[in-house]
């Protein structure tokens, strides 16, 4: 992966919008806790306009199932609302349509891989890839701890924004 194949697939888009697609496997805590908090992030900055922002899940099992409550009450805790959103799988189409489709571990990119035909845009990455510290998304569903979670997506926002151009001054 690395940002090279990133950087191909942003070069390679068809509009200046840059269209994001957080993923994992159930689209009720990770990948939905980054659409937000990503979603948040460019609005106060201003871009959110340059940018549109999406999460989806790599299994059936969560969809049309809301965020998860502790998921959504983590989010609240910042004042951020993910009201409305549900669960859905991620397709072809959105492989087409997006320019980065970032996953949150290790697991949702080999299961992505099959569901998109093993990536010919390199458009695949892992969230924390722009990092200081590359690594997985700590998973509150196996761990309980929706503040790590909310910690290491956050970063991995911030790190992506910076790695567009949009860091913080």
């Amino acid at each position: 992966m690395g940002h090279n194949g990133a950087n191909r697939a942003l070069n390679g888009r068809k509009t200046s919008m840059i269209r994001i697609l957080f993923i994992c496997h159930g689209n009720i805590c990770r990948s939905p806790m980054g659409e937000f908090i990503l979603k948040d992030m460019v609005r106060k900055r201003g871009i959110e306009d340059e940018f549109e922002i999406a999460s989806a899940a790599t299994s059936t099992e969560e969809i049309g199932n809301p965020v998860y409550p502790p998921a959504r009450r983590e989010l609240a805790k910042h004042g951020i609302s993910c009201s409305g959103k549900t669960a859905r799988q991620v397709t072809w189409g959105d492989y087409v349509h997006y320019d980065l489709l970032l996953a949150m571990d290790n697991w949702n990119v080999r299961n992505l891989m099959r569901r998109v035909k093993n990536d010919p845009d390199g458009k695949v990455h892992l969230l924390m890839e722009y990092t200081d510290r590359p690594r997985e998304v700590a998973d509150p569903w196996y761990t309980g701890d929706f503040k790590e979670t909310w910690d290491d997506v956050a970063l991995g926002c911030e790190g992506l924004l910076e790695f567009l151009g949009y860091g913080t001054t």
